[in-house]
């Protein structure tokens, strides 16, 4: 079937079928995300959605309402198949939350869904016919990802922009339009093939969109390729890392009574020796432990410190996840705790501790906290009135490394939130616990997002997940040493040196603004005419 007609199909599509339609382009489109990396196929469900919207013009308000449903099902399909794993959380204590599990795999994509079809909805009011209307899309969804990204605490998971970050020389050009500008560029590329069927138009004319995105991508590409070739990457002098990936099973972690275990869990694996060459602990300099690493809270109890100052060697520092209690919590009284990051001294000392700052809904804490827990509802995480959240983030500096910016599991996930004002750290380190997720495609789209960080800041990331992936990679986003998903294992590694801040990292959102602006102008002076 020719292009023209799968375009008239679409556009003259209505009712169930157009919305199935719509469905369907958004679930395929999930396929461009980690671990699956087909990102050319947006080239086909992209169109798809531009169609949809030329096909809008029949309804009422101008298509803007018929558009914003079309938005509306073609987000669903990619936040429910982009994001089904968030179900494996209800499985935990499926005793306690399973009977939440189709709610919240269904209802979270449909909220997402809104700011899809928002995006849409704004598109259509600048819609007009030819070419341009590539550029209309692209400003509509931008825009929308970009609210996604920041209101009701924000949310800019698997954002359009992560298509362009999977081949390494297409992410090097975060480093100058960050998330969102690769977004708007991501959505311009993959919709340019839907004016090959415009008939109304000149065949050159119909060709231009393509050809001016094919050239985007050659330059992006040859971007890469030169950064890549161009750019080096030494290592710091001294430090020898050991990230520890202990594969625990989320009720071993939280279940005080086999704490012991747990402890002797980690203790055993931190001093494994990982080959003939290996010295096991003796030539560490910092033991690294994930998010959460303690069903306990470490300050209380003085013999887990003991045993890590007995594993410690001479002058090796740990840094490791923790649930901290909060300095008016009581013995046995009412808990209220921070997720932390402790750094404890060779001789068992806590040094200092980040608490973390973007608490996950429904995971640390519930919106309405009081009111939800009166109706009998609570978070995953079973803390009584939620965790709390830290003051700010903040650069620490540890014995014996660069400064580093600690962020626990999905901070990372924020662009604009990972290097603080002020402030520029030589590396990030990222504690998570993805057991959360199971084996699924989350843990691959959270190192994928944790990737794009480092190269839009130009710094090493240092990643430890419970379950996996943990990670280091490069500040240009080379993936130095890694551990398999869903297995136990030891990652005895050198620390990658950061290089110069990065365009983004100096002027953020700019370029990002700028080319959104010049689109909107070029795409208003066409609807006015």
């Amino acid at each position: 079937m020719r292009i023209a007609g799968i375009e008239h199909r679409v556009v003259l599509a209505w009712g169930w079928r157009r919305w199935a339609i719509a469905l369907a382009a958004g679930a395929f489109s999930v396929l461009a995300l980690p671990p699956f990396g087909l990102w050319p196929v947006l080239f086909l469900t992209f169109p798809v959605l531009v169609w949809l919207l030329d096909g809008a013009a029949a309804g009422r308000f101008g298509g803007v309402i018929a558009a914003a449903a079309a938005g509306w099902w073609f987000g669903f399909g990619y936040f429910l198949g982009g994001l089904y794993w968030v179900g494996h959380a209800f499985l935990v204590d499926a005793h306690i939350f399973g009977w939440l599990l189709p709610f919240a795999v269904t209802a979270l994509p449909a909220g997402l869904a809104l700011f899809t079809a928002a995006g849409t909805a704004l598109a259509r009011l600048l819609w007009t016919r030819g070419p341009v209307r590539i550029l209309s899309l692209a400003i509509g969804l931008t825009v929308a990802e970009w609210l996604r990204g920041h209101l009701f605490g924000g949310f800019p998971w698997n954002a359009y922009g992560y298509a362009l970050a999977g081949p390494l020389v297409l992410a090097q050009s975060a480093s100058i339009f960050g998330l969102w500008g690769l977004t708007f560029l991501a959505v311009a590329i993959f919709a340019s093939p839907a004016t090959l069927a415009d008939q109304a138009s000149e065949p050159r004319r119909r060709l231009l969109p393509l050809g001016a995105a094919g050239m985007v991508l050659v330059a992006l590409a040859a971007f890469g390729a030169i950064r890549l070739a161009t750019s080096h990457v030494g290592y710091a002098d001294n430090i020898r890392l050991r990230i520890i990936q202990p594969n625990l099973q989320q009720n071993e972690k939280f279940n005080y009574s086999l704490r012991q275990r747990v402890m002797s869990h980690y203790l055993a694996l931190s001093s494994r020796s990982t080959g003939p060459q290996s010295a096991g602990m003796r030539d560490v300099t910092h033991l690294i432990w994930p998010e959460s690493a303690f069903p306990f809270f470490l300050p209380r109890e003085p013999s887990a410190l003991a045993q890590i100052a007995d594993l410690l060697p001479e002058g090796a520092i740990l840094i490791t996840g923790g649930v901290r209690p909060a300095d008016d919590t009581p013995p046995g009284g009412p808990i209220r705790a921070y997720n932390s990051v402790y750094v404890i001294g060779h001789d068992g000392t806590i040094l200092t501790a980040y608490d973390k700052v973007h608490l996950v809904p429904f995971g640390e804490y519930l919106p309405l906290q009081n009111l939800l827990e009166k109706l009998g509802l609570m978070q995953l995480t079973k803390v009584r009135g939620g965790f709390l959240a830290g003051d700010r983030r903040r650069v620490y500096s540890v014995p014996g490394t660069p400064p580093f910016l600690p962020l626990i599991c999905y901070e990372i996930v924020f662009p604009n939130e990972v290097a603080p004002s002020g402030e520029r750290p030589e590396w990030m380190l990222n504690l998570t616990n993805d057991g959360w997720f199971g084996i699924s495609t989350g843990p691959f789209q959270h190192l994928e997002q944790a990737r794009l960080r480092a190269i839009e800041q130009g710094l090493t990331l240092v990643r430890a997940a419970n379950t996996g992936i943990s990670a280091v990679i490069d500040p240009l986003g080379r993936t130095v040493a890694a551990l398999p998903l869903g297995t136990e294992g030891v990652l005895d590694t050198r620390l990658p040196k950061s290089i110069s801040a990065t365009f983004y990292a100096r002027y953020g959102d700019g370029v990002a603004a700028l080319m959104i602006g010049i689109a909107f102008i070029l795409t208003f002076r066409r609807v006015a005419k």
